[in-house]
């Protein structure tokens, strides 16, 4: 039998979720995830997440249909980041764009 797992969650109980297409290896977006996304996640064979802004559960792609169908699941050394190797169905981004992760930082646009 393999040793049991324990979530190294943050003060609000979450912990990040990166994503990452599993054919491109593009990360796609993060998200964070309670234990019960979690369970979800890995039972339903969908991402589920946990929503900060609107305090609930988030089955993305549930209005979109821009689902993520998950195919690997890791755990970090430190047990305290999920990545998710998922094939999308659609674009990952709210805003249409195929990942999150489009607008380049640098010094002359950064506002600190």
């Amino acid at each position: 039998m393999s040793e049991k797992l324990k979530l190294k969650l943050d003060s609000n109980g979450l912990l990040p979720a990166v994503i990452q297409d599993d054919k491109t290896g593009d990360i796609l977006m993060l998200g964070y995830m309670n234990p019960e996304a979690v369970k979800l996640t890995l039972e339903s064979g969908e991402a589920w997440f946990y929503s900060r802004s609107r305090q609930e559960m988030w089955h993305k792609g549930a209005t979109s249909g821009n689902r993520l169908i998950v195919k690997d699941v890791f755990i970090d050394c430190d047990n305290d980041t999920i990545l998710v190797k998922a094939s999308p169905m659609g674009p990952a981004c709210h805003t249409g764009a195929k990942t999150c992760f489009f607008t380049r930082l640098t010094t002359d646009k950064l506002d600190i």
